[in-house]
């Protein structure tokens, strides 16, 4: 019984933790733009071929 008794009195502790702080979203930069430009290129380019070898019969 005793250690049910310590237990209940450590565990509410446990739960006094810090607050959570949300993460603040950084700004784009030029390069991830840039990188972002080049892959959306390369899937539309990607999607064009798949088109072209799909629709020849």
């Amino acid at each position: 019984m005793k250690p049910i008794l310590a237990l209940a009195l450590v565990l509410p502790t446990t739960a006094l933790a810090e607050a959570f702080d949300r993460p603040i979203p950084q700004p784009q930069t030029e390069a991830a733009e840039f990188w972002f430009f080049v892959g959306s290129v390369a899937l539309v380019l990607s999607l064009v071929a798949v088109q072209m070898l799909v629709s020849r019969r």
